[in-house]
């Protein structure tokens, strides 16, 4: 019986839009076990912990490691930042706009979704790219959503997120997001925007080339069109629609597939731009 994942590669399934929209996210180092539901871990502190995170804006995830340490990330461009806290009883939360406590963290950081309590496709598929990546800047993480893409992974600081990850993929993304680039191959989109802001960016960026993450910044997000500010000296405006594509997948991954709605993915109706 074919996993979710297997069956969305056969259908080539769209992946631009289809990341998490959060542009903060706190990340708590977790050594036991994940729940599927990761609110109900083995510790009232910790539980607190991330039901506050949630009510203050952050998208709560468990990261594999044994200090149980905190990040904090702010995904927001100009200047994406992720901290490290060391002692998170009674952390003080920031509020919108607010500086996030603890030390910067150097260098990217790669989240690769390995929650099987979750769904067999993040357990097998994450699991297998964990082990064939093994460095200290790849870590496990619960689920990001999207398990039908796994392999699936999110970059810190900046929130892109891609699917169907193999290793010289991962690396190729890790390493470009180590000197400020963006690598588009196999990318869902920027946690900091909307679905259809996650499509027009990418449209954008394969349209001129555009690879630092603070290249492009999301001024407006309503109704059909999404305009873009280039801090390289440009503007641009994408029109997007949503579609229907003819393929359905799964309902649920590890059952007998189901066949459900059509899948929806956004596409790009038109791509203008201009200099400023």
């Amino acid at each position: 019986m074919s996993r979710c994942a297997q069956i969305t590669r056969q259908l080539a399934e769209p992946m631009p839009g289809t990341a998490p929209s959060s542009a903060r996210w706190l990340c708590l180092e977790w050594p036991g076990a994940w729940p599927a539901d990761i609110k109900q871990v083995d510790d009232p502190a910790a539980r607190r912990l991330l039901e506050r995170a949630s009510d203050a804006g952050f998208r709560p995830l468990l990261v594999r490691g044994d200090r149980r340490r905190v990040l904090l990330t702010d995904a927001s461009p100009p200047g994406a930042t992720t901290t490290i806290v060391e002692q998170w009883h009674d952390l003080d939360l920031p509020g919108p706009g607010q500086a996030l406590p603890g030390e910067p963290l150097t260098g990217p950081l790669l989240l690769v979704c390995a929650h099987e309590q979750r769904d067999p496709c993040c357990g097998i598929d994450g699991r297998a790219l964990l082990d064939a990546l093994a460095g200290p800047d790849v870590v496990a993480c619960s689920h990001l959503g999207g398990h039908r893409f796994a392999p699936t992974a999110m970059v810190l600081p900046t929130g892109y997120v891609y699917g169907h990850l193999d290793a010289v993929a991962a690396s190729t993304v890790l390493a470009r997001a180590a000197v400020g680039e963006v690598e588009t191959d196999r990318c869902r989109g920027r946690c900091t925007w909307s679905p259809g802001g996650q499509v027009a960016e990418l449209a954008v960026r394969a349209a001129t080339g555009l690879s630092a993450p603070d290249d492009l910044v999301l001024i407006d997000d309503r109704g059909d069109t999404v305009h873009f500010n280039s801090t390289a000296g440009g503007r641009w405006a994408v029109d997007i629609e949503t579609v229907e594509v003819t393929a359905t997948r799964p309902a649920s991954c590890g059952a007998r597939p189901t066949l459900v709605a059509p899948l929806r993915a956004a596409a790009v109706r038109t791509l203008r731009g201009s200099r400023c």
